[in-house]
């Protein structure tokens, strides 16, 4: 018999564990469906979901209702919930409740689950043949990963881990099978960095910053990949390679060369994974992984806009034949995993799993699934224009500044694959004084400020007042250790699928004031930090980790 859960789910959010029996199955009570929908919304995740007690944000300061008046230029990192998305999980849970009078929760629960399922293939353009694994992160889906690897491998794997350097934190942590958090989203308490029970193994970081002066990718990543898979093979083992697809800094590694060569040179020793998570790359990009055998991490909380937290792994036809040779499931990857997560092809695996729906998962994916589609309903043709308007407007504002210093985003993009990812969409830059880099402690006092009313702290004309007043979300810190220097942070300028859809309009001059419109705002963004910059007032912001979570 297994521990019982905590008693709470997502760590702090209030929502509380429906009672439950461990005969192979569960008892979930309809009522937990009318749990105010802002509860539900940051429930069945991890302690990074809960909402401080004072301000009422989560840890990347979002809210779990609308706040419009926010602009939101941090889809690298997390943005508010729209008002459009926030209608649609409400639908849903309606539309869920009257499903009940009918059914039981769990199999209404798992129909629309695998509604999901067949929705997010559609919009992505993939095969009915592509699977689907729900979890509530993108953190989460890197143990499904990590599970169904040694599946396909016959053996544990070491994971090497591209561009560890860039990636989410808890990656140091689920490469090697450990809890990444002390809160499972069952609602399990663990120990973070503890070895979930039998699924621990090793890993290999491979970072993407070079050493030196200045911030750029490493002329390296190739060769360090192919070794550090020879290196693994020669000892004996098989490899999990998570490769990057974008970085924080929208960083891509290795080279598809690179990939070519290892397909050549290892056959089945290396399982591939890519971490999309931030969903920035064309579709057929995504069909290319896809097709070459690889997992997909992907989430709908980043470029697409949805609420965090939502992650999915989407794992390529002929994987399933594998999973009939799992003999034994680890036991501590059952926290991690309930059976309406896995799709319902799965048989005998779900047969192993609880019935556990997450509520809070299904509606953030509920959500983030009302942006998918919004974003794929545009036409290409205009996300292509848009993307590269916002990106060259946005390239040269951050150039003008004497306060930023962009980093380069420079990685192998081909417009054909990429579609309108051929055109960056994250823009990291740092922040200077005086021609040189402010602390990092300064650096996250002033990504505080952007999202507070600095009115009161900002004194000048009316125009500065003006600026100060609007409150702003941009891409969370990212701090990036230095070898033989001091760290430095660098913050970041997002463009993500919710900016494109509002700018969308049929008639072209609208729709070009659309463009220009979001530009504007950019602009008032960088006056602020200026502002902040020049004037110290970024050092009252209330002292709080801003930093990637």
């Amino acid at each position: 018999m297994r521990r019982e859960p905590s008693g709470m789910s997502a760590g702090a959010s209030g929502l509380s564990i429906p009672e439950r029996t461990f005969d192979g199955g569960s008892r979930y009570r309809l009522r937990d469906l009318f749990t105010p929908l802002d509860t539900l919304l940051v429930s069945g995740g991890d302690p990074r979901l809960a909402l401080d007690a004072g301000d009422r944000v989560n840890a990347y300061g979002c809210a779990a209702s609308p706040e419009p008046e926010i602009w939101n230029f941090a889809s690298s990192t997390a943005s508010t919930i729209s008002q459009f998305a926030y209608d649609r999980a409400a639908l849903a849970r309606e539309e869920l409740m009257h499903r009940c009078l009918f059914d039981e929760v769990e199999i209404a629960f798992d129909a629309r689950c695998e509604g999901m399922r067949e929705e997010l293939r559609g919009h992505l353009q993939l095969s009915p043949r592509v699977d689907v694994v729900f979890s509530p992160s993108g953190t989460d889906s890197q143990l499904h990963a990590l599970f169904l690897a040694r599946a396909v491998l016959g053996a544990p794997p070491v994971t090497i881990v591209v561009g560890a350097d860039q990636t989410g934190s808890g990656t140091a942590h689920t490469a090697r099978g450990h809890h990444f958090s002390s809160m499972t989203a069952s609602g399990f308490a663990v120990r973070k960095d503890g070895a979930v029970a039998g699924l621990a193994g090793a890993s290999v970081t491979l970072p993407l910053l070079r050493d030196g002066l200045g911030i750029a990718m490493r002329a390296d990543t190739d060769a360090a990949v192919l070794g550090a898979i020879e290196a693994t093979i020669a000892q004996g083992a098989p490899v999990l390679l998570q490769i990057m697809d974008s970085s924080k800094l929208g960083w891509r590694a290795p080279s598809v060369a690179c990939l070519d060569e290892i397909a050549r040179r290892w056959p089945r020793k290396v399982q591939v994974v890519v971490d999309a998570c931030q969903a920035r790359l064309g579709r057929r990009r995504l069909r290319s992984y896809l097709d070459r055998g690889y997992m997909v991490l992907i989430t709908g909380s980043k470029f697409f806009g949805g609420p965090a937290f939502s992650g999915a792994l989407l794992v390529p036809k002929g994987f399933s034949r594998s999973l009939d040779r799992i003999e034994g499931i680890a036991p501590g990857f059952f926290d991690y995993a309930g059976r309406c997560d896995w799709p319902v092809a799965w048989t005998a695996l779900r047969s192993r799993f609880e019935r556990r729906p997450n509520f809070g998962q299904w509606l953030r994916w509920e959500a983030a699934l009302a942006e998918i589609g919004s974003y794929y309903a545009v036409p290409g043709a205009f996300r292509v224009r848009a993307l590269a308007e916002l990106a060259a407007g946005i390239d040269s504002m951050i150039a003008l500044s004497p306060s930023l210093q962009p980093v380069p985003t420079a990685s192998e993009r081909t417009a054909g694959d990429d579609e309108e990812f051929a055109h960056a969409t994250i823009f990291p830059f740092m922040l200077l004084r005086d021609g040189k880099p402010v602390s990092v402690a300064e650096t996250g006092a002033v990504h505080r400020a952007l999202r507070r009313d600095m009115n009161d702290e900002i004194s000048g004309s009316s125009a500065d007042r003006e600026v100060a007043v609007q409150r702003s979300l941009i891409g969370q810190p990212v701090r990036l250790e230095r070898q033989d220097d001091a760290p430095q942070a660098v913050l970041r300028l997002c463009v993500g699928a919710r900016l494109v859809t509002e700018a969308w309009s049929p008639d072209t001059a609208q729709a070009k004031r659309n463009v220009q419109h979001l530009l504007d705002r950019v602009a008032h963004v960088l006056v602020k930090i200026e502002l902040l910059l020049d004037r110290g007032a970024a050092a009252t912001a209330p002292e709080k980790s801003a930093f990637e979570v």
